[in-house]
């Protein structure tokens, strides 16, 4: 029997399971240099981790007057960031051993993005993730991206499972943020140093203030037993809410 019989686990992408803000900052700088903006900085890329794709172009029309529609700039962004997606994304090996952990339990996990779904696919399949995660959720599916809910709730509705049930695991504020207003319990991991102290991450259950460099998939997986063990005893025959 599973020891995680009761736990559905959603990961966030970017960041979380994968090192792709390198390649999104330069999909960005090379989109804004293509219109005039050549000042753009890891240091401004930052401010955008955890925001979807198309609210961060929104953000960027905006902020830096650009002649182009969003949806001109969303293609654009997309269509470089895929091209360094499928040959130099990095999984952050912890996290690909917890995924294995988990998937030899059997306990169901979905990925819930801010990405495009095709950039999430390109990710997944090319750095062979996509054989242990089959449900995906990008935030261009619903209504409203991180940090509001939508996208971990749609998650957890794909799997049949309670938001009570489910665990998220973040590297940003926004998505921290969207985890407790979902009501799922986090495990957050920041990616970016200066959000470590961001009043979003106090509501996540485990608080990683070393990022990828604390995770490790034991911990993690020791963490999950322990929350499960504490939760009453479910009827493992008892039908699921979306049933």
């Amino acid at each position: 029997m599973s020891k995680l019989r009761g736990i559905s686990v959603i990961f966030d992408l970017d960041g979380t399971l994968v090192d792709s803000e390198p390649n999104y900052y330069e999909a960005g700088r090379q989109t804004l240099a293509a219109y005039g903006v050549t000042d753009f900085t890891w240091a401004d890329h930052e401010r955008y981790v955890g925001i979807s794709t198309q609210e961060t172009v929104a953000d960027w029309k905006d902020r830096y007057d650009l002649p182009a529609s969003v949806d001109e700039l969303l293609a654009t962004k997309n269509r470089r960031y895929l091209e360094l997606a499928r040959s130099t994304t990095r999984v952050y090996p912890e996290m690909r051993t917890f995924v294995e952990l988990l998937a030899a339990e059997g306990v169901p996990m979905a990925v819930a993005s801010g990405s495009s779904p095709e950039a999430i696919a390109a990710v997944l399949t090319g750095t062979g993730l996509d054989a242990q995660l089959h449900t995906v959720v990008s935030a261009d599916e619903v209504p409203h991206g991180k940090p509001a809910p939508d996208v971990f709730l749609e998650a957890a509705r794909r799997l049949g499972a309670a938001p009570s049930d489910c665990v998220v695991l973040e590297d940003a504020a926004p998505g921290a943020a969207a985890a407790h207003a979902a009501g799922m319990r986090c495990i957050a991991i920041p990616y970016v140093p200066a959000q470590v102290n961001a009043p979003e991450f106090t509501t996540a259950g485990l608080l990683l203030p070393g990022g990828q460099k604390e995770f490790t998939a034991q911990v993690a997986f020791d963490w999950l037993c322990r929350t499960e063990n504490t939760n009453p005893v479910r009827d493992v025959d008892a039908p699921s809410p979306h049933a």
